[in-house]
């Protein structure tokens, strides 16, 4: 490919979804010049498809401290990319069906009891009380107060939106086709003859950052995934909270117009740039939304929809620097639970570029856990 354009930059960032473009956001205000490169349109896979629940329950412990750090952001959002994105400190609740998955609901809240998220189990008459719009199927839950909702399709293209106004160079609909390291720094080949050089390279590319990290030498497990996701027409407002189950089989929340928008199950994989709703996924997931919220039986759902994430084996992101790569900094992989964290994401990206280490503790995430285990010669 001949370059008709060529570009030096501080940092180039491949992926607009929230994490890169947060991290765009991040490094203006740091003064460094950035040019972020995206296949699409910013906030429009993964980050844009997303149910749009911002929850701290649920993740990881070691998840939880980037999980905080991304709550403070959400609560300054409008200062931060200039509008609320619909955000509401809700309230999340997760439902436990059964006695198992109340004994699984103590058990997390055991596990993270120090860690600030204040939980608290309510179950008998006094979940039936506090709830009691909800079906007989659900016996117990776990109240996690300050956690809350948005609408990512605000959101998501929010953070590319303010990052521009700070003076990155945002590129749509600009593919990189290739990126290797040359010299010191990197050098990108882009859209339709845009060549790119930068001292530093953030792969935020989504389902599709393996393939950058590969071309790196570093071989991910990475799988494309499709979340199945359904809105129902304008009901009378019942729910006010973020509601999910044990287990995650379905999501549910219901936004100020009055509609319903809940999500479970897997789409179909049409390509590996699109994915529909499945027949059997939509079938079970009504089903489940009737049996928790009776006063969705008969509603119209007005429409469906998939798109593509990329999950890991262990449901934990790759975030950090490369182990063979000076200058090459990973975030992706964040398994359908990248909304609410995405913030702080670009937060800690911006960091590691700037500083070469997070103020976050970030070291479970290390690409180095994929790495193939080298062989013990020593009884040889």
């Amino acid at each position: 490919m001949t370059a008709t354009e060529r570009i030096t930059t501080d940092v180039a960032i491949i992926g607009g979804g929230i994490a890169g473009a947060a991290a765009a956001l991040a490094l203006r205000h740091m003064g460094m010049a950035v040019l972020l490169l995206e296949r699409g349109f910013c906030g429009a896979q993964a980050s844009g498809v997303n149910y749009g629940g911002v929850r701290r329950q649920g993740r990881p412990p070691e998840q939880i401290p980037l999980s905080q750090r991304a709550h403070a952001i959400w609560q300054r959002l409008p200062e931060t990319i200039g509008i609320d994105g619909e955000y509401i400190r809700s309230g999340h609740l997760k439902l436990a069906r059964s006695e198992a998955d109340l004994a699984s609901l103590e058990a997390y809240q055991d596990r993270v009891r120090d860690l600030g998220l204040g939980l608290e189990i309510v179950a008998g008459n006094a979940f039936r009380a506090r709830w009691p719009w909800l079906g007989d199927r659900a016996l117990a839950g776990s109240w996690c107060p300050d956690d809350g909702h948005a609408n990512p399709r605000l959101v998501s293209p929010g953070f590319a939106r303010a990052a521009r106004k700070a003076g990155a160079d945002i590129r749509e609909q600009t593919a990189v086709h290739e990126a290797v390291r040359d010299g010191d720094g990197f050098r990108l080949l882009a859209g339709d003859g845009l060549e790119v050089r930068s001292r530093l390279l953030l792969n935020c590319a989504g389902a599709w950052s393996g393939r950058f990290a590969a071309a790196f030498g570093e071989t991910v497990p990475l799988e494309s995934a499709h979340p199945n996701m359904a809105v129902t027409e304008p009901l009378p407002r019942l729910m006010d909270i973020n509601v999910g189950v044990e287990g995650g089989a379905i999501y549910a929340r219901q936004v100020e117009r009055g509609n319903f928008v809940m999500g479970g199950g897997r789409g179909i994989t049409l390509d590996e740039d699109r994915a529909r709703p499945g027949r059997s996924a939509i079938a079970a997931l009504l089903r489940q939304a009737a049996e928790l919220f009776p006063a969705l039986r008969g509603a119209q759902v007005i429409r469906f929809w998939s798109g593509v994430e990329g999950d890991t084996p262990d449901r934990n992101p790759v975030l950090g620097p490369s182990r063979t790569t000076p200058g090459l900094i990973h975030g992706f992989g964040f398994s359908g639970a990248g909304f609410q964290i995405g913030p702080a994401v670009g937060e800690v990206l911006a960091e590691l570029a700037r500083d070469g280490r997070s103020t976050t503790p970030i070291e479970a995430f290390d690409i180095g856990r994929f790495a193939a285990p080298t062989a013990d010669t020593s009884a040889a």
